[in-house]
């Protein structure tokens, strides 16, 4: 037997030592990288082998009330990076040369900011979204570079057709197709559907196992709605306001159309508008310019600004226009019936305080309550306010929907300012009755006025009536609804006769639409200063008016927002009215009145006698017997001064459209 020397045991004991420790190592690692860093693992390779694409829903398009399409989803691509796949490589050079050459390319083709691109290639995620809204050339560009890493997906963006068209009401969506303003976020839920995911296994290159499992998620398109607005009467009405902005150089014009028999708005407009498919841009160039030097967050305040819907978010004075629901509170309560009569001595005394009629130098005299809605006098409102009292002034202004809101399906609608009745007393009701100290949004008051349309009945304003599937089925449908009695048939019908008479015989007279009957009535209000201090020059100008008032179909409010030069009602807003009024009465086939508007306009004119009157009425009148005016601009910017003296003299008649100087 042979000896196993000293040398040779103590040898083998160091390699089986050796063989033990190098065993112990291999099972710690494998423990820490089973056990302590399984998941971590397991969720790499998961990403490696696993390709989840995501596929967007389409979201639905918005309809006119006629089916034309407002707002629709276009084919376009999205670029998406796996950062794992990009940074793949047997050396950290190999690496790097690999995001270096993603990064430009993608930034060149894409015309992006070559650090936010390399940003995104090396972030920690599984896939991160590029940029979307791509177009089928750039794509290709894109695929033939061949870039690791680099997935491109079929998607939509949401698209115009007709620019600029509706842009407040439409709204606005962000880059990922969710609701940012106006209809788009209101029905948001309901347009976006849902999205779906591809889901298929692949080897270390990226390419498709044959025999990995596959999972197909599809995506649930949004339901489409149908709006009230219709397409035509809302070209009308943005061409009317087009013609009011350059007329009267104002900062703003704004209109709504509503059928008063439904509450459906037929049209809502604001100019300036913007660009629905490039909505941070505005349209004026001397305003990019200005965005451009503004911080972030000014920019934000700015596009916010321009994309907000003052019909329905905020309120302005509505003047004289109010003082048709006064007028019909003292009808209803009995305060004053239509054949009582009022004088007016240029001033009455509330509570110790002198407030002058606007007319206070020549006082209006003794006239009926039509007449008094005609003449705009304050003294005879102040005196039907104060008849009324407060209580029941403030219960009415609740009845009319002024303390509360219309419930319109938009986003952001605004509440009334109005004194508290504790703290307004007989001064503040006396100046609410005239229609002042009290703002209103503009879609409360055009709802209020709407009801006498309606035999009183007051209807919740919408601006979608229905949902459709991608198949075009109705999924569900949005009745009108009446919200409640405002006041009685008869008043209602009295408040028509008045406003009637105001368009036919008073100051509303550029209202006026050949051959059928139209009521309404003018205001002007100037704007309470920034710092909420007194009044500033500024107005606001409107005209709110119905038609035909035997049987109204149409309800119009136009509002001018510190038009340059004459600011009065009558002269700024009227004709805007009359304009989407002719235009819409026709588009719907309402059939003129009995008498032949071809003859009446064949027919010589007889001039009214408008001395004695303010300019601003004077202008309605002469407005409502289709005649045109001159006079001293620059006193009649200043003040509403009495007309002394009229050429040609009332009783000439002259040819439709003469012009009628007014002397102060």
């Amino acid at each position: 037997m042979i000896k196993t020397s000293n040398n040779s045991r103590r040898n083998l004991i160091i390699i089986l030592c050796l063989i033990f420790g190098c065993m112990l190592l291999l099972c710690m690692r494998l423990g820490w990288i089973q056990i302590v860093k399984g998941s971590e693992y397991s969720e790499k390779a998961v990403e490696q082998q696993t390709r989840d694409t995501p596929i967007e829903a389409e979201r639905g398009v918005i309809y006119d009330t006629n089916g034309n399409e407002l707002a629709v989803s276009v084919a376009c691509y999205t670029i998406w990076v796996r950062p794992t796949d990009v940074k793949a490589g047997d050396t950290k050079q190999e690496v790097n040369d690999s995001i270096e050459n993603v990064s430009k390319t993608l930034s060149e083709i894409l015309d992006m900011d070559y650090e936010e691109v390399k940003s995104m290639v090396t972030r920690e995620q599984s896939i991160v979204k590029v940029k979307k809204g791509i177009d089928k050339e750039t794509a290709d560009k894109i695929r033939e570079e061949k870039l690791p890493g680099i997935e491109i997906a079929e998607d939509t963006k949401r698209s115009y057709p007709l620019g600029a068209f509706a842009s407040h009401t439409l709204g606005t969506v962000t880059d990922d197709n969710t609701g940012l303003s106006g209809l788009e976020l209101q029905y948001n839920r309901y347009l976006s559907g849902v999205a779906g995911r591809w889901i298929n296994y692949t080897d270390t290159s990226g390419n498709r196992l044959s025999y990995g499992e596959e999972k197909y998620y599809k995506a649930e398109d949004g339901y489409s709605i149908v709006t009230t607005i219709d397409q035509v009467i809302q070209h009308y009405t943005e061409k009317a306001l087009e013609q009011v902005m350059k007329k009267t150089s104002a900062d703003r014009a704004m209109a709504i159309v509503m059928d008063p028999k439904t509450g459906d708005i037929l049209a809502m407009a604001q100019n300036p508008d913007f660009d629905l498919n490039d909505p941070k841009t505005p349209l004026d160039k001397g305003e990019q310019e200005k965005l451009e030097k503004m911080s972030d967050s000014k920019k934000v305040e700015y596009w916010n600004k321009m994309w907000r819907n003052s019909l329905i978010s905020d309120v302005y004075e509505p003047g004289s226009t109010f003082k048709l629901l006064t007028t019909a509170i003292a009808l209803e309560e009995d305060v004053a019936d239509m054949n009582d009569t009022f004088t007016c001595t240029g001033s009455v005394n509330v509570s110790g305080e002198t407030i002058h009629c606007w007319r206070s130098e020549n006082p209006h005299g003794t006239q009926s309550l039509t007449q008094a809605v005609g003449n705009s006098c304050n003294p005879v409102f102040i005196k039907l306010a104060t008849d009324i009292g407060i209580d029941k002034f403030y219960n009415y202004l609740g009845t009319f929907g002024i303390t509360g809101t219309t419930g319109i399906d938009f986003p952001g609608e605004g509440t009334a300012i109005l004194q508290s009745k504790e703290t307004a007393g007989p001064v503040g009701l006396a100046t609410i009755g005239f229609g002042q100290g009290v703002a209103v949004t503009p879609i409360q008051l055009i709802t209020a006025v709407s009801s006498f349309g309606n035999d009183g009945k007051l209807m919740k304003p919408r601006l979608v009536k229905e949902l459709k599937d991608s198949d075009g089925n109705t999924v569900e449908e949005f009745g009108t609804e009446v919200v409640r009695q405002t006041v009685s048939k008869e008043t209602a019908d009295e408040i028509c006769d008045i406003m009637e008479y105001v368009v036919s015989d008073g100051g509303g007279g550029t209202a006026a639409v050949s051959g059928y009957k139209v009521g309404g009535k003018t205001g002007t209000a100037n704007q309470v200063r920034e710092d909420g201090k007194g009044y500033s020059s500024a107005t606001d100008s409107s005209c709110i008016a119905m038609a035909p008032m035997d049987d109204p179909q149409v309800a119009v409010l136009v509002i001018v927002d510190n038009p340059k030069g004459v600011k009065f009602g009558s002269a700024t807003a009227g004709p805007g009215v009359k304009q989407i009024l002719s235009d819409t009465l026709r588009y719907l086939n309402v059939s003129p009145s009995s008498d032949s508007t071809e003859k009446k306009e064949k027919e010589k004119i007889e001039v009214p006698d408008v001395v004695g009157k303010s300019v601003s009425e004077a202008i309605g009148i002469l407005g409502g017997k289709s005649l045109s005016y001159d006079t001293d601009k620059k006193e009649a910017e200043k003040n509403d001064f009495i007309v002394t003296k009229q050429y040609p003299a009332a009783g000439t008649k002259v040819k439709k459209g003469s012009k009628i100087y007014l002397y102060n």
